[in-house]
C-alpha cells in the first residue's frame, strides 16, 4: 500500500490559544496508512468467499444459500 503524500500547500488553520496561523508542511511527512490494509484484505477476502459460495450454489442448485 503506497504512502499518502504530504501536501506542501499552505492551509489555514487555528492554534491552541484560537489565534489564526497557516500551516506549512516542510519536507516529507508521509504517514504509513499500511495498517488499514488489514480490515481491506479482510473484506476482499470476505467478498471472493461470498462470491465463490454463491457461484457453487448457483451451479450446483442447492437451493437456499442460506
Amino acid at each position: 500500500i503506497k504512502p499518502t503524500s504530504s501536501i506542501l500547500t499552505p492551509r489555514k488553520s487555528v492554534d491552541l490559544e484560537g489565534q489564526d496561523v497557516d500551516v506549512v508542511t516542510k519536507g516529507r511527512h508521509d504517514p504509513c496508512v499500511g495498517i488499514r490494509g488489514v480490515p481491506v484484505a479482510e473484506a476482499m477476502m470476505a467478498i471472493t468467499l461470498l462470491d465463490a459460495l454463491m457461484r457453487h450454489h448457483a451451479q450446483c442448485g442447492l437451493g437456499d444459500p442460506a
